[in-house]
């Protein structure tokens, strides 16, 4: 079976309901498990991580970049690096912020730096930008216009209701799409291996 990890950290509950909607658009394709791994967790589940075809990283963005919590995780995994352990899988990211900009592209720079360095295949979001024309609205699919990964706002006053659905809906498509490109990557792998 094909495999999607999605490792997050959440301080207030916005990125782990947004690693959710990850989590449910890559279900929707068959053939494909997913499993949610909190940042405090990865150690004790690193072997989740080892074997999963995809990882998919989330961080809140706090003060311009990847949360403490996650820059934490993101040097534990040196000894991935030194290994290369997770070489040639496939990568994605996904960050909150309570901000429209708030400096969101700079925390997928560094969630798309983490996976260059391990060797890691980035798959982007793959989606056209939303809300960007007069006749568009807050609903949009990716209604905040990126193109590295998913890049959602949540209200700082308000818990999850304070999300937009398109968000999530945004955040369901980044899922799917790696879980996709996973099942078919990881077909590859089988073929190449048969030969």
């Amino acid at each position: 079976m094909t495999t999607v990890a999605i490792v997050y950290h959440s301080g207030y509950g916005h990125t782990q309901a947004i690693a959710q909607a990850v989590a449910a658009g890559a279900q929707e394709v068959p053939g494909v498990k997913t499993t949610l791994v909190p940042t405090s967790e990865a150690e004790a589940r690193e072997a989740e991580l080892d074997a999963a075809d995809a990882i998919v990283f989330g961080s809140p963005t706090y003060m311009g970049g990847v949360s403490a919590d996650f820059a934490k995780f993101k040097d534990w995994t040196s000894k991935k690096w030194m290994a290369r352990s997770w070489q040639d899988k496939l990568a994605a990211g996904f960050t909150v912020s309570a901000s429209w900009g708030g400096d969101k592209q700079n925390t997928i720079y560094q969630l798309l730096t983490l996976a260059q360095q391990h060797g890691m295949v980035w798959v982007g979001l793959g989606l056209a930008p939303g809300n960007n024309h007069s006749k568009g609205s807050t609903d949009d699919l990716n209604r905040t216009g990126a193109s590295l990964g998913v890049m959602a706002q949540a209200n700082a006053d308000q818990g999850n209701e304070g999300i937009g659905a398109s968000e999530f809906r945004t955040a369901q498509a980044l899922g799917k799409r790696v879980a996709e490109a996973a099942l078919r990557w990881h077909e590859k792998a089988l073929v190449a291996q048969a030969a």
